[in-house]
């Protein structure tokens, strides 16, 4: 049974794979695109690495590189934002995902320090 990240991640990476399709196809954007598919979807990859960690450490290691990568796909989606390729609207709905998706992550990170 996936636990909340797992559900939240790998959705958000669903989402993230419609985005760049939408981007691409609709807005002729292919650099950022290919930006966002990558940091977006690396997120999920990352908190599913973490089930097969090897030590408490491999562990928080494997949610520091999900939440590097939520911060960057914050980013490319700001930049699309601040660009004008997408409307608030757009921007809004993923980024409200993704804050959600990093307070879990944090969360994560500093229960498992603390437990450590």
């Amino acid at each position: 049974m996936e636990n909340i990240i797992d559900q939240k991640s790998k959705a958000f990476a669903v989402r993230i794979v419609k985005f760049t399709r939408y981007l691409q196809e609709e807005k002729k954007e292919f650099v950022l695109s290919k930006q966002i598919l990558r940091s977006g979807t690396s997120i999920g990859a990352n908190t599913r690495e973490r089930k097969n960690a090897q030590s408490k450490a491999d562990f928080v290691n494997k949610f520091s590189i999900a939440l590097k990568e939520a911060d960057e796909t914050q980013y490319w989606l700001e930049l699309l934002y601040e660009s004008e390729i997408i409307d608030h609207a757009v921007f809004n709905s993923l980024n409200n995902d993704l804050k959600e998706i990093i307070a879990i992550i944090t969360s994560s990170i500093i229960t498992a320090k603390k437990n450590n």
